[in-house]
């Protein structure tokens, strides 16, 4: 009986170790793996046994441990929970910090986020913003969008950052009329890869841009987004330069491709 007992204790030490360090430490360097792992396993095991979403989970370190007010501060938690705890596909600390540059560089006057998820990069980019300036950023996910506006809110940027629910395909024709924004400086596409190169087009289309308007798309290695990244490349309308980084918080090869609107 002992020996039975001794034999299931090590089987469950061994499982726990397993999951909680070697798992994670293999697909630290594989995307693909990294994704399998932490999106499908790891998520829809936390979900049944807490009950709440991984959004909800975020949302929570956010109230817990970051000072109210503070965009620095909420940055911080996410990616230190993010990191520790549970990842989140957010553009992360490493490729944020490519985001930054751009961002305080360009200086915009009007900001165009497609996919706010948890509303970390709104954070990050809504922080950076001078007064007077506006960040749109548009989420399709109901329940994503809910966390978001409370990250937003926790941040204390609700005055710069406007939330739209709804899919990109069906507002971006709306912008103009509904916000009286005629282009915008910068857009940060970070929504469903497939969708990058059709709403680009649409935003073409509807002469949301103008010479000059640069366009950031995150994870175009991982899960990638082949269709956009040929179209900027080859296209005589942008002149693109592709950023080399790593899947948020692992250490699989990942990017962003930054695209200059030539008008």
């Amino acid at each position: 009986m002992w020996s039975v007992l001794l034999s299931c204790i090590g089987l469950l030490v061994a499982l726990y170790a397993l999951c909680l360090w070697i798992i994670p430490a293999v697909v630290q360097y594989s995307g693909c793996l990294a994704l399998l792992w932490h999106d499908v396993i790891v998520e829809k095991s936390l979900d049944t046994v807490t009950r709440t979403t991984r959004p909800q989970r975020l949302l929570k370190a956010v109230q817990d441990r970051a000072i109210r007010g503070n965009p620095k501060s909420v940055i911080s938690v996410i990616d230190h929970y993010c990191r520790n705890q549970e990842w989140a596909m957010n553009v992360g600390d490493e490729k944020g910090f490519i985001l930054d540059s751009v961002v305080s560089e360009l200086n915009p006057q009007t900001v165009l986020e497609l996919g706010t998820y948890c509303g970390y990069s709104a954070v990050r980019i809504g922080r950076l913003l001078h007064s007077g300036a506006r960040l749109l950023t548009l989420e399709f996910n109901p329940d994503y969008a809910a966390v978001a506006r409370e990250v937003i809110s926790w941040a204390g940027l609700e005055n710069t950052v406007q939330l739209v629910e709804g899919a990109s395909g069906d507002w971006i024709p709306r912008l103009r009329e509904h916000f009286g924004i005629h282009t915008f400086d910068f857009i940060f596409l970070d929504h469903w890869k497939e969708g990058y190169l059709a709403d680009i087009k649409l935003l073409e289309e509807c002469r949301l841009l103008r010479k000059g308007t640069v366009l950031l798309a995150d994870n175009v290695v991982c899960p990638g987004a082949p269709d956009y990244l040929e179209y900027v490349r080859k296209s005589p309308l942008y002149d693109s330069r592709y950023f080399k980084s790593h899947l948020e918080y692992t250490k699989a090869e990942d990017g962003l491709e930054k695209s200059v609107y030539l008008g």
